[in-house]
């Protein structure tokens, strides 16, 4: 455990979380609560509505009547744009208005730094960090050591990590560590091999700790225009189900599908006057900048396109950073993410064969590990493991192309993905 707890120090984020169980000050001041519920109030970013309030009075409900030694866990589905994180965040700062000891969490960095930035107004680190905490930090924290645990993008929690070799399964750990666990989820958006977070998991680890399980939905889309379609409308044209809706309806959302990706990102900059369009691509080009600052990352010929991924120094504020919108981001950076405009290039890891879409995922970068392990899975469960690469592929540019409230722009690397894209946008 010591050793465990001297690794959490040195890895950001994971080690506040822990030093602060270590020295028993993870119960935050009155003051502190008081603070962040003002900051909340008036805060456009985070106003709940309709279904929102419901599933965030049902979540209070459920805080108020804890108990020692037993516990209590809430599984929200829902999908892009129905509101998963404002919900969360809100809850947070209602749970700490209580009194309760109360924490933000999820596995990526990017989803705690914006949120934690829209909230206070600062790209800086403050004194709010530790209530927003990574979720492999949980392991051999006492039983029922937090009141409530807010789990954001709860499709990406893990088994093991590089950090917590100690570590079994996310979900194990924090329904142990918590009297009440708040998941929220969508299955649709797991995008790496490591993604373990799913209903069935979260209901196997709730009867194991003999947690009393509720369960309530957000089924409302508020991204995209409010467009239920388009979500039914990427489902159908990308191929991971069938909806019969190869349609959109006239004017329910802006995509576009560009000639060239030079083309896209110039539209892009010029959709960026209030610093609410960037620039995203699936993970087919390696990411030299990060060692040779001067190297181009994603070069795409015959176009004479060049960009570098989003830089280090950004960090997980990439998405909100004034700037950078010359660099481009990948799944990792804007996953629990939105902003009013996403461009979005397609690599050659998704194309169009014999008139169906189909994945290629060897076109994936070498230094991308979201599909770790597939060239050995291919010699013990070939068909199986082809099935959960075909399922990332194209739920990672599901993702991608979901995260623009207005407009998303499109282009793809296969020529005839390209036009198959242009067809399927103008048979609406």
């Amino acid at each position: 455990m010591a050793a465990f707890l001297r690794r959490c120090l040195e890895v950001g984020d994971r080690g506040r979380t822990i030093e602060q169980i270590r020295d028993g000050k993870a119960k935050p001041s009155q003051q502190l609560a008081d603070a962040v519920e003002r900051m909340l109030k008036g805060n456009t970013e985070f106003v709940l509505i309709d279904e929102q309030k419901v599933v965030y009075e049902k979540a209070l409900a459920l805080a108020r009547h804890l108990r020692e030694g037993r516990h209590c866990v809430l599984l929200v589905q829902g999908g892009p744009g129905t509101g998963k994180s404002v919900v969360a965040v809100n809850l947070l700062a209602k749970l700490l208005g209580l009194g309760l000891n109360a924490r933000y969490v999820s596995k990526n960095a990017a989803p705690r730094a914006v949120y934690r930035a829209k909230l206070t107004g600062s790209l800086q680190k403050n004194e709010y960090d530790n209530l927003f905490s990574g979720s492999a930090c949980f392991v051999g924290v006492a039983e029922g050591y937090y009141d409530a645990l807010i789990v954001d993008e709860s499709h990406r929690l893990m088994t093991k990590t590089i950090y917590n070799k100690e570590g079994e399964n996310q979900i194990k750990e924090i329904i142990h560590a918590s009297k009440l666990a708040v998941f929220f989820l969508d299955e649709d958006q797991r995008v790496t091999f490591d993604d373990i977070g799913s209903t069935a998991e979260i209901e196997k680890w709730s009867q194991y700790h003999e947690a009393e399980l509720h369960r309530d939905e957000l089924p409302s889309q508020f991204r995209c225009s409010g467009s239920d379609g388009y979500l039914a409308w990427l489902d159908q044209t990308l191929g991971i189900r069938s909806t019969a809706n190869d349609q959109l309806d006239p004017g329910s959302y802006d995509i576009r599908v560009f000639d060239d990706p030079v083309a896209l990102h110039q539209a892009i900059r010029e959709s960026n006057g209030s610093n609410q369009a960037r620039m995203v691509a699936g993970y087919c080009w390696n990411w030299a900048s990060k060692h040779h600052p001067s190297a181009w990352d994603i070069t795409i010929e015959p176009y004479g396109y060049r960009a570098r991924w989003n830089l280090s120094k950004d960090s997980s504020l990439w998405i909100m950073t004034p700037g950078t919108v010359e660099q481009v981001g990948c799944i990792h950076t804007c996953q629990g993410l939105e902003l009013e405009t996403i461009g979005v290039i397609i690599g050659p890891d998704l194309a169009v064969r014999d008139g169906e879409v189909v994945t290629v995922p060897s076109a994936r970068a070498r230094t991308d590990q979201s599909l770790k392990g597939y060239k050995v899975g291919l010699t013990r469960d070939p068909q199986g493991i082809r099935r959960k690469a075909d399922a990332i592929i194209r739920n990672t540019y599901r993702t991608l192309m979901s995260r623009g409230t207005k407009a998303c722009f499109v282009f793809a690397c296969d020529p005839e993905l390209n036009e198959y894209l242009r067809r399927a946008v103008a048979a609406e």
